[in-house]
């Protein structure tokens, strides 16, 4: 062995940090690291780079105070329910799921001890030991199988009830062992675990009010559409953690009412700040941007079982990509083709060009769908970032090929339940996703829950099943490909660019790391980040 590390990157130096912040143990680490070639004795190198960097600054307590952009009496402490970034903060505060995603995109264990299968199809899970709820009660084989039941159960209303249908059977081996048996083999289940709906609630919960977790921290207020106040969790089973005594989140919908409040010192941390904010942060003495680009994105859906497919093809090309990428995201994005496995996922398809702005091309389809000269409603929102700049974009273009385009502004109170998926023409925000399965399954198979412009395709459907239990990464990623591009081609939903996601902090907040899950840590901040004296 030798002493070289083979393309070992910053990334995942980030990735050791993370794995340490979560509580790995040095044994962990060194399996993790021979996993990607790195020899022991570098190893133990870049463990202690890691645990110097880790240990160096965190403090223990305080009271963090932070703002997401978007609440509604909706807001629920379910992790089945959960649709926003506001539930799943919360959710992973007080909760805490079988897997974790972790910095570079890989699966992780978190309550979960290992996981075994030889076939993709059957899987045995041990559960860590030693681990309780907030009540004392400690945590058993039932409270995972009851935890996962709950989205095979139509009366629940599980956000992932489609992924979890493949799950035929959810069984307790002893008190800390979990069989899980598939329809059909899938190798994404550790990443499918590591989604924030599948955090482990407590055997015969009913009552979500009381956030009854294992999680980092305890609850004390939850007032939906309002805020909630968490306590730290004494008796958390991962030494060391959390650092905060405190955390309190809530939503301000306004970006410039978010911005201020950082900046006035109301709160420590503005999620997703509109770029045109970003200068006015970075310009200021004792604050900074924390910024990543994980793959989420603001889309246009066009409801193809409301509007005609030419139309929608017709609104492809008018989109000026670029534009919306300097203008709209003032360059906090990348270029999007029209499907959602963006570059930082392994199955993006690079060969898939986006579609050239052209409103020649354009009109050409808007006079097939025969909607020159009328006016054509489009709903945009303070809730979907973004989306009123790109609306006004397109509105513009628009209007010099004779296509009027009503920008209707709506509240981000509610939109996610009066507009999002409901409205013949409106924009989307999706956070990020680990696998081009979940993201099929979730927005684009013919009975996904959140299907936006109801694209229907049993050849679709079928790829979809057919990759999911494939072990041939090479030919799983040919099928995603063709995916991608039907996608790109046939759906309603239009992806002008994957966006760099900025939060705005106080440099006192300190140990916040990027994460594929998405902004705020993968949602999970709370429970890592500490506040600098």
């Amino acid at each position: 062995m030798t002493d070289k590390i083979t393309n070992w990157t910053k990334s995942d130096d980030a990735r050791v940090e993370d794995a340490i912040r979560r509580g790995a143990s040095r044994r962990d680490l060194l399996k993790m690291m021979l996993a990607s070639g790195v020899a022991l004795t570098a190893g133990g190198a870049v463990f202690g780079r890691a645990e110097r960097a880790v240990a160096a600054t965190p403090v223990s307590g305080g009271h963090f105070k932070a703002a997401g952009l978007s609440a509604s009496n909706a807001d629920t402490l379910d992790p089945a329910k959960a649709s926003l970034g506001t539930d799943y903060v919360r959710c992973c505060s007080l909760y805490n799921r079988l897997t974790f995603i972790d910095a570079a995109g890989v699966p992780q264990m978190e309550l979960a001890e290992k996981m075994d299968t030889k076939d993709a199809k059957t899987w045995t899970i041990t559960l860590r030991k030693g681990v309780t709820f907030h009540d004392g009660k400690t945590m058993t084989s039932a409270d995972v199988v009851f935890a996962l039941k709950r989205h095979l159960d139509p009366n629940v209303g599980s956000k992932v009830a489609k992924i979890a249908a493949q799950m035929s059977e959810i069984k307790a081996i002893d008190p800390n062992t979990v069989e899980i048996v598939l329809t059909a083999a899938n190798a994404d289940l550790p990443f499918i675990l590591a989604l924030h709906h599948f955090m482990i609630v407590q055997d015969g919960t009913t009552d979500f009010s009381k956030g009854n977790g294992t999680g980092a921290f305890v609850l004390e207020t939850f007032e939906p559409g309002v805020r909630s106040i968490v306590k730290k969790n004494k008796n958390y089973w991962k030494p060391g953690l959390p650092h905060l005594d405190s955390f309190e989140f809530f939503a301000i919908g306004d970006d410039n009412a978010r911005v201020n409040a950082l900046l006035a010192g109301d709160i420590q941390f503005a999620s997703a700040i509109n770029p045109r904010s970003a200068k006015l942060v970075e310009a200021q003495k004792g604050f900074e941007l924390s910024k990543s680009t994980s793959g989420n994105y603001t889309n246009l859906n066009i409801r193809l079982d409301m509007n005609k497919p030419d139309f929608a093809t017709g609104m492809k090309y008018l989109v000026d990509r670029e534009q919306i990428v300097t203008a709209a995201l003032r360059g906090f994005g990348e270029v999007g083709n029209d499907q959602p496995i963006s570059k930082a996922n392994f199955f993006h398809n690079a060969d898939l060009k986006p579609k050239a702005y052209d409103p020649d091309k354009a009109k050409h389809y808007f006079e097939k769908a025969g909607v020159l000269g009328q006016t054509i409603p489009v709903i945009a929102s303070d809730a979907a970032n973004n989306s009123i700049d790109m609306a006004m974009i397109m509105q513009a273009s628009a209007a010099e090929i004779g296509l009027k385009l009503d920008v209707q502004r709506v509240p981000s109170d509610g939109y996610w339940s009066k507009y999002w998926l409901k409205a013949p023409i409106h924009f989307g925000n999706i956070n990020p996703r680990p696998t081009p399965d979940i993201y099929f399954s979730l927005l684009y198979s013919s009975d996904a829950p959140w299907n936006e412009s109801q694209y229907k395709s049993p050849k679709f459907d079928s790829m979809l099943l057919e990759a999911r239990g494939m072990l041939d990464q090479a030919k799983r990623r040919e099928i995603y490909n063709e995916m991608q591009t039907m996608i790109s081609d046939e759906a309603g939903t239009i992806i002008p660019a994957y966006i760099t996601n900025a939060d705005a902090i106080s440099s006192k907040v300190k140990g916040l790391l990027p994460n594929p899950l998405g902004g705020m840590m993968g949602y999970a901040m709370a429970e890592y980040i500490w506040l600098e004296a």
